[in-house]
């Protein structure tokens, strides 16, 4: 009869001490605090701001423009979470990490997902329909806002690759940022102006045809149609 009591005992203190390890665990990590996995959130401050402003009222121009922005920073969030969610889940598996930076992602994901709907919640009470398409029209607009940083910076990294591998710089390159900006001051004679047209069509079709960039800066604010 020992023989049998024994293993049963041994059974029941290893599961209830199992059981009180994991309840007070759990009560300790639920009234834990833990760090924001985002530090601020400045455009949807931004938009509160101006929404509680009274006298004046802000023009709904400008509540719809800083919206946009908002859920332009909630499409950057989502990406982030969607890039480091698995890396933070293999690095957990590997006991690399601790809960802590786990259970922050986790809560700001929450926290993320109701931010969302109230994005969508807002741009329906500017126009109905609005919130089904504002993140789409967000994810482009920050497309935009990168294919425009990677142009102004075509000059840069041509001029430091040519520093660094001792190129002579190309002879038919016209610097379109000092022509603008002349011809905006109007010191940019006709003669000149037309000098440059010419020295642009000789460098070949390819080269005389002209890329226009939308303004990154520039909001699209959806019609009444939507």
């Amino acid at each position: 009869m020992a023989s049998v009591l024994v293993p049963v005992a041994y059974v029941i203190i290893i599961f209830g001490g199992l059981f009180v390890f994991s309840y007070f665990y759990r009560k300790h990590t639920s009234t834990m605090v833990y760090e924001p996995y985002f530090p601020s959130h400045p455009e949807r401050n931004a938009y509160i701001t101006l929404l509680q402003k009274t006298d004046p009222p802000a023009h709904d121009a400008l509540l719809k423009s800083a919206l946009v922005r908002r859920a332009m920073a909630d499409v950057q969030r989502v990406l982030r979470i969607r890039e480091d969610k698995p890396a933070l889940q293999s690095l957990l598996q590997k006991g690399s990490i601790g809960d802590e930076l786990w259970n922050s992602l986790l809560a700001a994901e929450k926290e993320l997902e109701a931010e969302i709907m109230e994005v969508v919640a807002e741009a329906n009470s500017f126009v109905e329909g609005w919130g089904q398409v504002i993140f789409p029209t967000a994810n482009e607009m920050l497309a935009n806002e990168k294919i425009r940083a990677a142009f102004e910076h075509i000059n840069g990294t041509k001029a430091e690759i040519e520093s660094k591998f001792e190129l002579k710089p190309s002879k038919g390159v016209i610097d379109t940022t000092a022509v603008a900006s002349k011809a905006a001051n109007g010191l940019l004679s006709p003669t000149t102006a037309s000098e440059i047209t010419a020295t642009s069509d000789n460098e070949g079709s390819a080269a005389s045809k002209s890329v226009s960039l939308p303004d990154a800066h520039h909001t699209y604010l959806p019609t009444q149609s939507y």
